[in-house]
């Protein structure tokens, strides 16, 4: 017979189960707000030190790779030092978080959003690793999610600061004050995406808000998503259809394979820029490439232009022809966003004046939801290089933003309609429906 004092002896079961809370007691229920289910909150390690170490890794392995590119090419010219790259790789880093250098012949202010991305996802994943060190993983609560992110935001804030500070000098001048509160706000923004995943804190505010609005979040997220994926599309064709044009460009700047790779990875930085400016082409108001300049489906006015690989890929005139037919993608777009709905929601289940409600309320908050993210891409992919010929590069966003929302709202409501009345469908069971309903709020 096996010892009564071991684990499974029914005292020890019996002194375990006294020591646990009862289901449904204060303190099983976790923090307010929390998720049913969640964990506890439990003791880690100190807010201040899981934020910097966090947010001394993001920013470690986002810069890197800049300081690197740098330094091929400093080789390739053989010129400048290790310590030159490195502050030159300062420099190109802050520009990649949409800080602007100022330089003799102007402000560079064109960010590199290949590296803004990378540094993007490294702070979420610094917000992910402060949450879990402070012990808020599953807790469900918003307030430790804001609390990691801030953290993470002021750490990273106070890197971007000393990196103008390094940075600063030889021909380039950063304001300090600019590049600390830039990275702060960058990071902070992008910490709390990681936080509210982690902490549970999304599923929490998924399910205080109305229907309508977040379902109408999420397809317009999609729309958005979907758009920059068709105009990242239609660059990369259009820049294999001028490979030769630009690998001359490439070539001629004559700095041998070092160098050619240097610029190569540069010009790859800028490919995220080249499909948002493709997708403002789609939408209609288009973008320009200098002062008194414009591309757009109508319309194809520029000048003298530098020699930029990705510039190779510019039209040369008014869209025609099969060409034209890209013109219909942003309201298709918009047409499968609302089927997406209809599918989601439920369409021959819900027939009632209600199910129509939540589906064109959502079709309708899509709309302006991608039409935000959309000028919030456009505005941050333009920029300036210098203050002569390319002082203007770029998308407006305000028009991109209003371009995006009339279509993908037009869209989504024509969406709906078609997908309710001729492919009705069984709503799903995970669909907002159920959790509208007193039965699933109640869960």
């Amino acid at each position: 017979m096996p010892p009564t004092t071991s684990d499974q002896s029914p005292y020890r079961r019996g002194q375990r189960d006294a020591e646990s809370p009862a289901v449904g007691s204060p303190d099983a229920a976790g923090p307010i707000g929390s998720r049913p289910g969640a964990r506890r909150p439990r003791r880690g390690a100190p807010l201040p030190i899981a934020a910097a170490v966090a947010a001394a890794i993001a920013a470690t392995l986002s810069y890197l790779p800049v300081a690197l590119t740098l330094g091929l090419l400093q080789f390739a010219e053989a010129s400048g030092s290790v310590m030159d790259a490195a502050r030159l790789g300062l420099a190109g880093w802050l520009l990649g978080h949409g800080v602007p250098l100022g330089t003799a012949e102007g402000p560079i202010a064109l960010s590199p959003l290949a590296l803004g991305m990378l540094s993007a996802w490294r702070v979420t994943r610094a917000g992910v690793h402060t949450s879990r060190a402070i012990g808020a993983r599953g807790s469900g609560s918003l307030l430790r999610a804001l609390a990691a992110a801030a953290a993470v935001g002021v750490v990273y804030g106070l890197f971007g600061a000393a990196a103008a500070l390094g940075a600063t000098g030889r021909g380039l001048t950063l304001s300090p004050v600019r590049a600390g509160a830039t990275l702060a706000v960058f990071g902070a923004v992008a910490a709390l995406i990681g936080a509210v995943r982690t902490t549970g804190a999304l599923w929490t505010l998924s399910h205080r808000a109305p229907a309508a609005l977040w379902e109408g979040l999420r397809i317009g997220v999609i729309a958005a998503a979907l758009l920059l994926a068709t105009g990242a599309a239609v660059s990369g064709l259009a820049v294999a259809t001028a490979g030769g044009a630009a690998s001359e460009m490439i070539a001629a700047y004559r700095t041998g394979v070092a160098g050619q790779a240097g610029i190569t990875v540069i010009s790859a930085a800028y490919v995220p820029n080249a499909a948002i400016w493709a997708t403002a082409y789609l939408l209609g108001p288009g973008f320009a490439v200098g002062t008194d300049s414009v591309v757009r489906t109508t319309e194809v006015t520029v000048g003298a232009l530098p020699a930029l690989p990705l510039l190779a890929a510019l039209p040369h005139g008014p869209v025609g022809g099969v060409g034209a037919a890209l013109l219909a993608m942003p309201l298709i777009i918009g047409m499968i966003a609302g089927w997406l709905l209809v599918r989601r929601v439920g369409g021959g289940g819900n027939r009632g004046p209600d199910g129509w409600a939540l589906l064109l309320t959502s079709a309708a908050t899509a709309g302006p939801v991608a039409g935000m993210l959309l000028g919030a891409a456009a505005e941050a992919s333009g920029g300036a290089l210098g203050d002569g010929r390319l002082a203007q590069l770029g998308p407006v966003g305000w028009q991109v933003a209003a371009a995006a929302t009339v279509l993908v709202t037009v869209g989504a409501l024509l969406g709906v309609v078609a997908g309710r009345v001729f492919a009705p469908v069984t709503p799903s069971p995970r669909g907002v429906s159920e959790k509208n309903t007193p039965r699933g709020r109640d869960r």
